[in-house]
């Protein structure tokens, strides 16, 4: 959570400044104040009325989400457990949900599914952890605190400079997988645009079914120049057509046109107006979970069971791969920083575990259903289930209507998130080194260059969403997810005296996991 100094709030409607100069330096002086104490000493909190008002409070995930949080004036949220469990919900759901297939095909059908309830539950339990972290706090009104302040409440400036890393990762992480997603969904959407307005028909060179609803496999063609790989089959321009495919290049060109766009929108000092488009997020998922369901009454279930064989279409039901899948499921379940704050808004405060249990069983069933019905109706054979790609809208043509739809809904919404999550960054890095998340144009223009740079990069060198949520979802996740809850847990006993032999070993042996987990990643 973060909140936006009144100054920097940029009103679509009125250019007026919003608060008085008094209000702005009293606004200064709260961040001086934190700098002096730490939260365990509540000499010098700011009082109620002069914290920041209720709709300046925000609440981001690094998977794509960023809102207003509601406040009522008694401390506790107003909304109702069936909202609060939305919300999560909705903040949960990512881009993570388009390489859950894929993630199911590198672990095993039958160990894949079983990979999504147990990582559930794991994530479930820390997130459990995080939640009830502050109630062990003794003598301290932890009331206002996020869980990095319980993170530099035990471990001091440790604690809080690599909370500050970690968040970062997951960040920047998510911020460079979106830089792959809408180079590829731009892509894709250019190509069918031309071709259809230019009357065109175009095959791509890849092994695929044939029929109205075509699926394809874009890695048996690796070997084919060019990178659009496709041939031109009746009318249209063919000169026009190769100086079109060489200036509409997935990974050639398209990630730099991108620059033109978003690079002006994150030197915005307060993209607030973006925030009111997260309802696209509930959308696409939506829609996504659609399309999925039409694809398999239309592909029908193609399943063979080899338990540890592989043969020429199907993969085995286990798979030493499967921690691929894990660090994917890391980022997939990650909500352990801002949980906190999303069910402070909860009305019945008493009901907290229960929506926390409920949203997590919905998002865990969510993923389920997309990646099983993928995997299941995956056409084998013709095709290999090893096509199934890291981004599985990839394995339908640009031609293809509901997948058209799907980019079309998911590039729109990335773009309007895309400038939050940077602002955000922005908010945590440079008021950590400068006291101000705005010093000047040109820190932050250096910052966005920095991270614009990296998703190009990665776009044009390593377009690989599966690997690059694995390995941010199990760095920030060993953090956030395994090591702190845990280890504040038994501090916690252990100051309480209260600590047990199994307590000791259950959670010893999670932050083990954690850690095996990061290290699987580089080894697989």
């Amino acid at each position: 959570p973060f909140h936006v100094e009144p100054t920097n709030i940029v009103s679509v409607n009125d250019d007026m400044q919003r608060v008085t100069d008094e209000a702005s330096a009293m606004n200064k002086r709260i961040h001086y104040y934190s700098r002096l104490t730490s939260p365990a000493d509540r000499a010098l909190i700011a009082p109620d009325h002069v914290l920041p008002a209720p709709d300046e409070i925000y609440v981001y995930s690094p998977l794509g989400t960023a809102f207003k949080v509601d406040s009522c004036t008694d401390g506790y949220g107003k909304n109702s457990s069936l909202v609060t469990i939305f919300m999560i919900w909705n903040t949960m759901m990512g881009t993570s949900i388009l390489s859950i297939p894929w993630g199911i095909k590198q672990a095993g059908f039958t160990s894949g599914i079983i990979l999504i309830l147990l990582m559930g539950i794991l994530t479930l339990y820390c997130c459990y952890r995080v939640v009830k972290s502050r109630q062990m706090i003794p003598l301290t009104d932890t009331s206002n605190w996020e869980f990095p302040d319980v993170c530099k409440y035990y471990f001091g400036s440790f604690g809080q400079w690599s909370s500050l890393l970690f968040s970062m990762v997951s960040l920047v992480g998510a911020m460079v997988v979106y830089w792959v997603l809408m180079s590829n969904f731009l892509f894709n959407t250019g190509k069918f645009i031309y071709n259809f307005v230019h009357d065109i028909n175009v095959t791509d060179i890849v092994p695929g079914t044939n029929g109205s609803n075509k699926v394809i496999c874009p890695s048996a063609a690796n070997g084919h120049p060019p990178q659009n790989r496709s041939v031109i089959f009746s009318s249209g321009n063919r000169t026009g057509f190769e100086l079109f495919e060489e200036w509409w290049d997935k990974s050639q060109t398209v990630p730099f046109y991108l620059i033109a766009v978003l690079l002006p929108l994150l030197n915005l000092k307060s993209p607030s107006f973006f925030a009111k488009f997260n309802v696209l997020g509930t959308v696409s998922v939506v829609y996504l979970v659609f399309m999925v369901t039409v694809k398999a009454a239309h592909l029908g279930i193609h399943l063979e069971f080899n338990w540890f064989t592989e043969n020429e279409f199907f993969v085995p039901e286990f798979r030493i791969l499967f921690p691929q899948l894990t660090g994917v499921l890391t980022l997939a379940f990650f909500i352990h920083n801002c949980v906190i704050t999303l069910l402070q808004n909860n009305r019945n405060q008493e009901n907290n575990v229960r929506d926390l249990s409920i949203a997590y069983f919905l998002v865990g069933l969510t993923y389920l259903y997309v990646g099983v019905i993928i995997f299941a109706s995956f056409p084998s054979p013709p095709l290999s289930k090893e096509c199934i790609e890291q981004n599985f809208l990839d394995n339908f043509p640009s031609d293809d209507i509901m997948s058209f739809v799907a980019r079309i809904f998911l590039l729109f919404q990335m773009m309007t998130v895309y400038p939050l999550l940077g602002y955000l960054a922005r908010v945590q890095l440079l008021r950590q080194f400068f006291g101000n998340a705005y010093p000047s144009l040109f820190h932050v223009l250096i910052l966005n260059l920095a991270i614009v740079g990296a998703g190009v990069a990665m776009a044009r060198f390593y377009p690989n969403i599966g690997g690059i949520i694995r390995y941010s979802g199990a760095t920030c996740g060993l953090a956030f997810v395994f090591v702190y809850p845990s280890l504040i847990y038994m501090i916690s006993l252990h100051r309480a005296g209260q600590l047990t032999w199994p307590a000791l070993i259950v959670h010893i042996f999670i932050i083990l996991l954690g850690l095996a987990n990061l290290i699987a990643q580089f080894l697989l």
